[in-house]
């Protein structure tokens, strides 16, 4: 199965020293300039600043305080509680501490909710990565669909430019009438134009492709002009075994859980605000006290700061009895918030399921008809080839050789799309199974 590639997944030594892009080229570029991805990489670190700040919820908070305060006027004395006139000075120290002991699990349960949020983050980013790959892979293969197109035009109008040479010829040796020249002239018309429609779809895929990338518009962009050579193997994927693995793998699936989990712990949380908690303070402060103006003397600093020191420690339960709606209204939030995302999550799943079915149903039937169409073409070539021999000898009409013409070049082109097909819906069975989408430089 990993010949399937072949040419559109890597390049030979030769097409890349000549500046062209390969699939994997093109999606590696894709994934890893995308704003996009860029903006999801952001989410993430802030996603890290919220799980570092859940973190810190365990941690007891320690506060130091220092003050200094001159008093005039009239005041009261501290030693003896009444009122003077003097000036004093007075100065305080103090460390604080209090931990949460007990919430009800809403510390924990938010530490655990930040966690599955980086978790998400985190899978965002490869989640954005691959959908870019995945449009710059569809780009590519329309670009290499219209680039083999336009080649395919060329042949057929060099062909009927060769036919309408042979009958301008034969229409002055008395071989051809003027209908059949003009015939062929229309005939030469037509592939002319087809030839520039396809070079204009061409066009206009190579700027599909070049926005997929984000690449800038300076930088030179040529595909594989190889046409790929598919060979499909008769292998029947099970849909569903395929699916049992992309559930558990796929990023789109991955994020549709987390969110779900996500929302589990804010219910947690929202609940949690009907417990009581309990709480452990702790704390040391000392002061340093001076009258200035009637000449007493104090002690020393060391000596107050000492003998002033007070120590206390003290736990406090909190029972929430009624503060409004809002804790009723917190926990009808999450739970809406979880019912939600579960049913996001089954939908998502869902759809998972239908395009991996649809993938794998595409992928078999492409393989069928390219395998029909290779049949049918070969067929076809013969049957232009000898019309062409009795055209050249007069014993077949124009119409009848733009018929077979007609018929032989669409066959080329609708084999060329369902390789093209082919090729990509086997990126994405693999995809979902779980391999990666493409090889980084």
């Amino acid at each position: 199965m990993k010949q399937l590639f072949l040419y559109i997944s890597l390049l030979p030594a030769v097409a890349a020293a000549q500046g062209q892009w390969s699939m994997d080229e093109c999606m590696d570029y894709a994934a890893s300039h995308g704003a996009a991805v860029e903006q999801a990489r952001w989410d993430l670190a802030a996603a890290n600043a919220d799980l570092t700040e859940a973190i810190g919820d365990f941690f007891p908070s320690v506060q130091a305080q220092v003050g200094a305060q001159f008093n005039w006027g009239r005041n009261i004395d501290p030693e003896t509680n009444t009122y003077n006139n003097v000036t004093t000075f007075n100065n305080g120290y103090g460390i604080y501490a209090s931990m949460m002991l007990f919430d009800g699990g809403q510390t924990f349960n938010r530490y655990r909710r930040a966690r599955v949020d980086r978790q998400r983050s985190r899978n965002a980013v490869d989640l954005k990565r691959d959908d870019l790959a995945i449009s710059a892979m569809m780009a590519y293969v329309d670009a290499v669909y219209y680039l083999n197109s336009m080649k395919i035009a060329d042949d057929r109008l060099a062909a009927s430019r060769d036919m309408l040479l042979l009958t301008e010829r034969q229409e002055e040796l008395g071989m051809k009438g003027r209908p059949d020249v003009a015939q062929a002239r229309a005939t030469v018309a037509d592939d002319e134009y087809n030839r520039v429609r396809q070079e204009n779809l061409y066009t206009q895929a190579m700027l599909t492709l070049r926005t997929s990338m984000n690449l800038p518009a300076d930088m030179p962009l040529e595909v594989d002009s190889v046409a790929p050579s598919v060979t499909p193997e008769p292998v029947m994927d099970d849909a569903e075994a395929v699916y049992s693995l992309a559930a558990a793998t796929n990023p789109r699936a991955l994020d549709a859980d987390m969110a779900v989990r996500s929302s589990r712990y804010a219910l947690r949380t929202a609940k949690g605000l009907y417990s009581p908690t309990i709480s452990l303070s702790a704390g040391i402060s000392t002061s340093y006290f001076k009258t200035i103006t009637d000449g007493y003397t104090a002690p020393s600093f060391g000596d107050q700061f000492r003998n002033n020191r007070g120590e206390y420690v003290s736990a406090t339960i909190t029972i929430p009895l009624f503060s409004g709606m809002s804790r009723v209204a917190s926990v009808r939030r999450a739970s809406a918030s979880l019912h939600k995302a579960e049913s996001a999550r089954d939908e998502q799943l869902r759809r998972l399921h239908d395009d991996i079915a649809s993938a794998v149903a595409d992928r078999q039937g492409y393989a069928m008809e390219i395998l029909a169409l290779e049949a049918k073409t070969d067929a076809d070539l013969e049957a232009y080839t000898l019309n062409r021999r009795k055209f050249e000898e007069g014993l077949l009409s124009m119409i009848d050789l733009q018929i077979s013409a007609n018929t032989y070049y669409a066959s080329r082109v609708s084999l060329l799309q369902k390789q093209m097909l082919y090729i990509l819906k086997t990126k994405l069975v693999d995809y979902y199974k779980g391999e990666p989408l493409w090889m980084s430089r």
